[in-house]
């Protein structure tokens, strides 16, 4: 059974050898070194308790992560305050078992409980497996930008995909905080 929770500090070794395969093996992740516990731990502190992250493990009794999600700050101008940037993480050996779904959709229903607005996936292409969970979960395709990044002797095309998390009301509500939702399911 895989069990959702809100990812700790003590997690981020964990995340970061999660991570590190889509950094150093592929085009996945436009960063060239992975970052290590420390780099992870600073950007949850960085997510100033706004921006969930959550891990799945496998069972209750936190058996292993299996997978991470978190949420981050579309762009820096306060008008994008409703807007988030999302992104999700499976470790190899359980990708395309419907772990990075069942987080995502999590992710996306803590951010509508929050009062975010839109959440954005960002794909390197081609990516089919990327395209499908995001679209199980409600983004659809907004555009591509062209050759827009460079890494493993190749130009990289990369995706948008959005996913409209509640009307925009005006004016619009501040998002809660991630401790005030906590993580929600269904």
């Amino acid at each position: 059974m895989v069990a959702i929770r809100a990812a700790r500090p003590d997690d981020a070794a964990a995340i970061a050898a999660i991570y590190a395969p889509y950094v150093l093996g592929g085009t996945v992740s436009f960063e060239t070194e992975a970052p290590d516990a420390r780099a992870i731990r600073a950007r949850m502190v960085a997510s100033d308790g706004l921006y969930p992250w959550m891990v799945a493990t496998a069972g209750e009794d936190d058996a292993g992560i299996l997978a991470y999600a978190y949420a981050t700050r579309f762009r820096d101008r306060p008008a994008y305050r409703w807007t988030v940037e999302t992104s999700v993480y499976v470790a190899g050996a359980v990708q395309g078992q419907g772990v990075g779904r069942l987080l995502y959709e999590a992710l996306v229903d803590t951010l509508r409980a929050q009062g975010f607005v839109q959440a954005i996936g960002v794909i390197s292409l081609p990516n089919d497996q990327s395209i499908k969970t995001h679209e199980a979960v409600g983004f659809r395709r907004a555009g591509v930008y062209r050759e827009i990044g460079y890494k493993q002797g190749r130009w990289i095309d990369v995706g948008f995909w959005q996913c409209e998390l509640r009307d925009a009301t005006v004016p619009p509500v501040d998002p809660k905080p991630f401790g005030d939702t906590g993580v929600v399911r269904g």
